[in-house]
């Protein structure tokens, strides 16, 4: 078909592309902590919360916008220093308190949004509520993909809610840097499957017939209305070969049961509370190493509570803790073990932090002026903290790092200009930090 004389030739706009800049990257894993983990609850250690724990003072509420009398909480864990650094970690995380020694900590977040819906999006589009392209979409514009066998971007379970789909939408990007999602929030991820991958009906050999008569008819048509290129029909037809060739190799790929027992055991898939993020972690690690971009691992549900988000009963935050912690240390061991991390970025965080003052009984409201996200590997200086909340842990008041900051950071990382990498649509050129961001060449090593 493609030396047909009714075959139109088009280019290939996932093809590996050389970034403008010396990467120190190659590919993302994000771990998305749905809802909001607290930051004085995990990574952020504040002596002086402890100890005026109970007390009323005033704060700035951005439920409000008002300064509002409120109760000091204090974190109901102890912390313990880990490593060489000597960092103080919470007991929720002890696995990932190992690795403290890999780990960047940015201490001085902020972002934009007051509940998950907005702040959710920001986080993924650089945008509250405008329809704009996922993070992973523009890395894909801008890179394309290393493995032309499966989808440069993939989000693993994600969820319906704040945001949904939009969290790995291309959206005016052409429909080729569109995401591909594996499961869905609340399916067990033993059954997280790429959808329609196989097809019981037809052999191989009759399904590549049938394709190639289907990609006949749209190349056609595209040959005959040239003045009118449909971008949306294109990223058809290469999704179409897409799609084919994944029924080679996506099989293997997913293929969990291939991994040695040990392997199993590190990401914690032989424990029934850590089962389920182990797959995740573990798929994940797999498509990196097999040359996925960017890919989502969604620790996440579809009500309308996401799993980090404790209004009250904080204490439910170890419970979320025991079923990631485990699992992204081994994934953190794992790719250190296979030489992964140095051009792999892995970013934790959630799409806020939350209050160190009480809300209710024992729980904590959302907070976008200060609370601490982590990066490991692609670059970042590893064992360091960067910026710093109050004396409370309530607002960034030292190396602040807005949204923007750290997207057009990892872009940087990429090998990208977070400036330069622009797509012009509706008469002007956008990009993933609007008119925003500056790279923090503090935390590169």
């Amino acid at each position: 078909m493609a030396g047909s004389a009714n075959a139109t030739v088009l280019s290939n706009p996932l093809a590996a592309k050389d970034p403008p800049m010396i990467p120190r990257a190659k590919r993302v894993i994000f771990l998305f902590m749905q809802g909001g983990p607290s930051q004085v609850d995990t990574f952020d250690l504040k002596p002086e919360l402890q100890k005026r724990s109970g007390e009323k003072m005033k704060f700035f509420y951005p439920r409000t916008g008002l300064h509002e009398e409120m109760t000091l909480y204090g974190s109901p864990w102890e912390h313990k220093r880990y490593g060489e650094t000597g960092h103080a970690i919470s007991d929720l995380f002890p696995h990932i308190g190992k690795h403290v020694d890999d780990l960047c900590f940015l201490h001085g977040m902020q972002t934009e949004g007051v509940a998950h819906g907005p702040s959710t999006l920001f986080m993924h589009t650089g945008a509250t509520n405008l329809i704009r392209p996922s993070m992973g979409s523009w890395v894909m514009y801008g890179l394309g993909t290393e493995n032309a066998n499966l989808p440069g971007f993939i989000s693993i379970g994600p969820s319906s809610a704040n945001g949904g789909p939009r969290n790995f939408g291309n959206a005016f990007l052409p429909a080729d840097f569109q995401g591909t999602a594996i499961g869905r929030a609340g399916l067990p991820a033993k059954k997280a499957t790429i959808e329609h991958l196989t097809n019981s009906n037809l052999s191989y050999a009759e399904q590549r017939k049938q394709l190639e008569f289907l990609q006949k008819l749209n190349r056609t048509q595209i040959t005959q209305n040239q003045a009118e290129a449909d971008t949306n029909l294109e990223a058809v037809i290469n999704s179409f070969e897409l799609a084919h060739r994944m029924q080679s190799a996506a099989p293997d790929v997913m293929d969990l049961e291939s991994e040695s027992k040990a392997t199993q055991e590190l990401y914690g898939i032989d424990e029934k509370h850590t089962e389920d993020f182990g797959r995740q972690c573990l798929t994940a690690r797999r498509l990196a190493e097999s040359g996925v971009r960017y890919i989502q691992v969604n620790y996440s549900d579809n009500g309308s509570n996401p799993r980090w988000d404790q209004h009250s009963n904080l204490p439910k935050h170890a419970h979320h803790a025991a079923a990631t912690d485990k699992p992204v240390a081994g994934l953190l061991a794992d790719l250190k073990a296979r030489g992964l991390l140095e051009d792999t970025i892995v970013w934790w965080g959630g799409e806020f932090g939350r209050t160190p003052f009480s809300q209710g009984k024992d729980g904590r409201d959302h907070n976008p002026r200060g609370f601490t996200v982590w990066l490991a590997g692609g670059g970042f200086k590893p064992g360091m903290r960067h910026g710093a909340t109050d004396e409370f842990g309530n607002e960034a008041i030292a190396g602040k790092v807005h949204m923007h900051d750290l997207h057009a950071t990892i872009l940087h990382q990429l090998g990208l200009n977070h400036e330069q990498l622009t797509y012009q649509y509706a008469g002007r050129d956008f990009r993933l930090t609007d008119v925003h961001g500056n790279v923090v060449h503090e935390v590169i090593s």
